[in-house]
């Protein structure tokens, strides 16, 4: 099969696992199972750790991260079937071993990535495996991950994932624009893992620039959003450094640690988790849809272009640049916020609540920082303000984002994945 990422990693599995825990996480889970423990395996697969600024195609990453959650969802679910197949549903014998399943499962869809990492999860398979008796259960188990696997992986072979880049930039004849290529311009004709289709929650066009909340929008960000700054406080450029982390280490983890904390059983796991992965992607598909679609102004564009947005409350700052390198895609609407709000949707719907045992991370962006939350809206709300006080985002942008990714969150949990009324075999 072709290789299912763009960029090549250098990296052992284990010495990428033990970094994993420093650079997106406070410790080691103490009641870790199988869906968590290939989690884990999985974010160090897809995004290795290395030196900030260097960052893998996060969106190709969380499409892999889909992938193996839903195939360690239907793996499990085969053997005990709780919940509606999120794809398939196999032939499985009831004693056969839910840890050999999903961790063959994850592990066959991560050998897809490139020969190194097929190398590489066969040993990674095998030291997993040897704690887990040999028999009937073990090999039953081991086949039937590998069987769901290749499921999902045949469905979702011919997604789109792998177009070419056919972004057109706007320009005149003659007229020099800037040549980095854009991030993720073929996302919006991806095809979803549970939504309907790209647009379905594609929201309403950016406020008007001649409107005074883009002005207050506008003049927010440019006084707080600046590389520097003087009235961010510290603790706001703290939290905006934080949150320039992205793909799967900055949700998967949080993710990761409310499971252990809930002390889920490993078929609640893997749907929880799983819907988490789901959404997350499809929260991509839809952000890039409205972000292409609309082809909004960035900060760094529109206040070095403060004098010709046709608002008298905005002015020009012809030197002005964000705390970071702004992302090479459109800005409307915030990526950063239909990702948490995605994940705060989820958890929500799926759980019955915003609150949350306390749940701490860190980030490789922020060295020797850590945040902590115990409510869902406080963990977007943060993420929101991140992006503003990062110069990335404007406020408007960050609220429209966030609603989309807990529509969205809600909405996977209400398609996908559901319980079933009796168990039958």
């Amino acid at each position: 099969m072709r290789a299912l990422m763009a960029y090549t990693m250098s990296r052992s599995v284990p010495a990428a696992i033990v970094g994993a825990w420093v650079a997106v996480g406070v410790a080691a889970p103490t009641c870790a199972n199988v869906i968590t423990d290939w989690d884990e395996k999985a974010v160090a697969v897809v995004m290795p750790v290395g030196p900030v600024g260097v960052t893998p195609l996060v969106y190709q990453a969380q499409r892999v991260m889909g992938m193996v959650h839903a195939a360690m969802f239907d793996a499990v679910n085969s053997i005990e079937r709780r919940y509606r197949p999120y794809l398939v549903q196999l032939p499985a014998d009831p004693t056969t071993s839910k840890e050999a399943a999903a961790a063959a499962a994850a592990a066959a869809v991560l050998a897809t990535i490139d020969q190194k990492t097929a190398d590489e999860m066969k040993g990674a398979l095998a030291a997993y495996l040897a704690s887990i008796p040999d028999g009937a259960a073990k090999s039953n188990g081991v086949k039937l991950g590998e069987a769901v696997a290749a499921k999902v992986l045949e469905a979702r072979a011919d997604d789109g994932h792998d177009a070419v880049d056919a972004y057109r930039p706007r320009t005149t004849p003659g007229a020099y624009v800037p040549t980095a290529i854009t991030a993720a311009s073929m996302w919006p004709n991806v095809k979803p893992f549970a939504i309907a289709n790209p647009s379905q929650f594609r929201p309403s066009p950016p406020i008007s620039l001649e409107s005074a909340e883009w002005a207050t929008d506008f003049n927010e960000l440019k006084d707080s959003g600046g590389k520097t700054s003087a009235k961010r406080t510290v603790q706001q450029t703290e939290t905006a450094r934080f949150w320039l982390l992205v793909g799967p280490p900055a949700y998967h983890p949080f993710v990761r640690q409310l499971v252990t904390a809930k002390q889920m059983s490993v078929d609640d796991s893997a749907r929880f988790m799983a819907l988490v992965a789901v959404g997350l992607n499809d929260a991509l598909i839809a952000v890039f849809d409205a972000k292409y679609y609309y082809n909004f102004w960035r900060p760094i564009t529109a206040i070095r272009n403060g004098d010709i947005d046709g608002n008298s409350a905005t002015d020009r700052e012809a030197a002005w640049q964000p705390i970071d390198n702004t992302p090479m895609h459109p800005e409307y609407p915030c990526a950063h916020c239909i990702l948490s709000g995605t994940v705060a949707g989820v958890v929500k719907a799926a759980l019955g609540t915003v609150d949350v045992p306390e749940i701490a991370t860190t980030s490789a962006t922020a060295p020797g920082v850590t945040h902590r939350w115990t409510n869902m809206t406080a963990y977007t709300e943060e993420v929101a303000n991140a992006r503003i006080w990062a110069g990335f985002h404007y406020r408007f942008s960050t609220r429209v984002g966030t609603g989309m990714g807990l529509e969205i969150g809600e909405y996977v949990v209400k398609s996908v994945m559901q319980p079933v009324a009796t168990v039958s075999r």
